[in-house]
């Protein structure tokens, strides 16, 4: 049945589904489940989004930047190449398809990915609670096995407006987290670069700013920066004496086929570690060789003109900094002699990732009927929903958190929409033989 409005719902009534999170993941398996339906009733979801409205990386949407992957690795064309939610009928739906044609590129501009990302999302805004963070779950009173569970939700960032939906099946794609480096907070000064869009308006000629990190976002935060101040000295600072080049190779892009899934799933533990190793340079502190090419083609052009504004501190790392309403004074190490530089600078950026969060932390009592591996992580089976005790038949999927079990496409968009696909068919074949369920096929 479609979703019904929040303020007309019983209090023991029961969701078919809920997601907790509304990015790509998530919205790629509302498209699923309404296209399992295939025109028929369907089923009734809900998404709750602690975002006041659909995003999906805002503060990196940088002037120029291009996605990593090609858009036919979007929201569904590899599950349903048909899709009404492709790439392709966004750009039909905005006028754009002769046109995006004669670009000639596999890879549209993050912007326009994020615009596509949108125009997806509006056609759910029914299923869709914005502005609501789930903060706790935990099983429906009752006697015997647990059909369902209780998803509290607290709307508009009040912490005393909590409400209680029940469900049956949860799907956990909470996304990530940005990481900083131990000891350092964040504050007017010091940042993220998830923020830099954020943030940089918010500085007033700046004469020095620092970038940490050596991936796709420290090279990305290096370059904006470097464009938009062009008096200030951009010093990026990383660990490693140049930036890696990202391999995107025919044969390496197989780690990200669905097929790959299957072997990884498969393979013994440590032949899972060997993938992953193998495979870090796909996708893990690595960054475009174009981006490479220009960043060092900018800093040769300035040792020309003897005017130098971008600076590369390799083999180093910042040490120790303080902030305060002036700026930072941060020490900076060249790893192979010791030596210690002091900088005086506007801001420090720490491009230094994401990580995911934990889904058991969110699962309460419910995470004590969560099976685990002997490494101590949660159980997943390869339908992405974690194993649990026969006392939990309700089904808790994961969108993400499953490296370790399904590979490196756990939080990427490569295999997003063959995995929504799986999702929702593992759903109607538990539907089949287990009455408490939501029957997708019905």
């Amino acid at each position: 049945m479609p979703p019904l409005p929040p303020a007309s719902l019983p209090v023991d009534h029961v969701h078919d589904l809920v997601g907790i999170g509304f990015g790509p993941s998530n919205l790629a398996l509302a498209i699923a489940l309404r296209e399992h339906a295939a025109g028929g009733e369907g089923p009734d979801a809900v998404f709750f989004e602690r975002q006041a409205a659909f995003g999906w990386h805002r503060g990196m949407l940088i002037d120029g930047a291009t996605m990593q992957v090609s858009f036919l690795k979007d929201l569904a064309t590899m599950r349903n190449p048909a899709s009404e939610f492709s790439f392709l009928h966004y750009l039909k739906a905005r006028g754009r398809l002769v046109d995006f044609i004669n670009h000639k590129t596999m890879f549209p501009s993050r912007a326009e990915f994020h615009d596509y990302l949108e125009w997806a999302a509006a056609s759910f805004s029914d299923q869709v609670e914005y502005g609501s963070e789930v903060v706790a779950v935990r099983p429906v009173p009752g006697d015997g096995p647990v059909d369902a569970v209780e998803v509290v939700v607290r709307h508009g960032g009040c912490s005393d407006e909590l409400v209680t939906r029940r469900t049956r099946n949860l799907v956990i794609a909470s996304g990530l987290e940005p990481v900083l480096p131990k000891g350092v907070v964040s504050t007017d000064r010091v940042w993220h670069s998830s923020e830099l869009l954020h943030r940089t308006p918010g500085l007033r000629d700046p004469r020095r700013l620092l970038v940490v990190g050596a991936g796709q976002s420290a090279a990305e935060t290096t370059d904006h920066l470097h464009r938009t101040f062009p008096t200030a000295e951009i010093c990026s600072i990383f660990t490693k004496y140049g930036y890696t080049p990202a391999d995107d190779s025919s044969f390496a892009n197989r780690i990200f086929d669905p097929a790959a899934v299957d072997h990884f799933y498969a393979a013994p533990e440590d032949v899972k570690r060997m993938l992953l190793d193998y495979h870090h340079s796909t996708n893990y502190s690595v960054v475009d060789l174009d981006l490479i090419d220009e960043l060092y083609r900018r800093s040769y052009q300035e040792q020309v003109t003897g005017e130098r504004r971008l600076r590369f501190l390799n083999a180093s790392r910042l040490v120790e900094s303080r902030a305060d309403r002036d700026g930072v004074r941060a020490t900076v190490e060249f790893l192979p002699t010791g030596e210690r530089t002091t900088l005086e600078a506007d801001a420090v950026v720490y491009a230094t990732g994401y990580r995911t969060g934990d889904p058991a932390a969110l699962l309460g009592e419910v995470a004590e009927h969560c099976l685990r591996r002997p490494e101590g992580g949660l159980r997943v089976e390869r339908d992405y929903r974690i194993a649990t005790t026969d006392d939990v038949r309700c089904g808790i999927y994961l969108q993400g958190a499953t490296e370790d079990s399904h590979g490196i496409t756990s939080t990427l968009l490569s295999n997003t929409a063959v995995r929504v696909g799986e999702i929702v068919a593992s759903i109607a074949a538990r539907a089949a033989t287990d009455a408490p369920a939501y029957a997708l096929s019905r």
